[in-house]
């Protein structure tokens, strides 16, 4: 069965590599569709913000100094409860998640920073410079994003790769997570075989059995699209 799976997939590739549409990203060819049980015409995108709070050391057992675990707290507090004006058609609301908090080495030590982590997914009503703009203007602490290359992204519901999953029986939807697809810069399909909800868990996995039907979903979809 493994060796049918192999020969499939090269096949597979190489017709789409011959596609006149494809042929200038041959190298990201690979990455073009990644799923078929359920079709991501869309997919948020996301920015991941190293916060830190400052305020000033002194001794907890006197009036001495200032608190940045309370600073902090503000911010946070923020980030919790703001709502962005512009809310995605395809994806609902921008989501922000403070997720890591870290301060204090003592326990008789007034903290004098507070760093902690924002998980923002962003989606196709803003640009990750103006969802970085926004949040600086409204929050105190330092806000360093690690990087604004993973955007947004959502491909027209005409295209024939998405016509084809569609006439299969598939449906469409903008995927909460985000993947590679954010770096490419051609109209792209975030799909795969197996079950999403695996991912980011312990010994994730596929069954066997789950690569062969994507590898027929694979051929079953884009056979229309090579053959015109």
């Amino acid at each position: 069965m493994i060796e049918n799976i192999q020969k499939e997939s090269l096949d597979l590739l190489r017709q789409l590599i011959r596609i006149q549409s494809f042929s200038k990203e041959e190298d990201r060819t690979a990455n073009l569709i990644a799923q078929f049980l359920e079709e991501r015409g869309a997919e948020r995108g996301l920015l991941v913000l190293d916060c830190i709070s400052h305020g000033k050391a002194g001794h907890a057992a006197r009036e001495e100094g200032e608190n940045a675990i309370y600073k902090a707290l503000k911010d946070i507090e923020w980030f919790r409860n703001y709502q962005f004006p512009k809310v995605s058609e395809v994806f609902g609301p921008l989501k922000m998640t403070v997720t890591i908090i870290n301060a204090g080495s003592q326990h008789n030590v007034v903290p004098a920073n507070c760093t902690f982590t924002v998980d923002v997914r962003v989606t196709d009503s803003y640009t990750n410079e103006e969802v970085l703009e926004i949040i600086r203007a409204n929050v105190d602490c330092d806000v360093t994003p690690r990087s604004i290359r993973l955007k947004p992204s959502s491909i027209d519901k005409n295209h024939p790769v998405v016509v084809a999953g569609v006439n299969l029986g598939r449906t469409t939807y903008g995927s909460p997570t985000t993947s590679d697809q954010a770096l490419l810069d051609i109209p792209s399909v975030k799909c795969g075989p197996g079950f999403s909800g695996r991912s980011h868990m312990a010994d994730e996995f596929l069954y066997v059995r789950e690569v062969a039907e994507g590898v027929k979903g694979y051929v079953d979809m884009l056979k229309p699209v090579i053959q015109g």
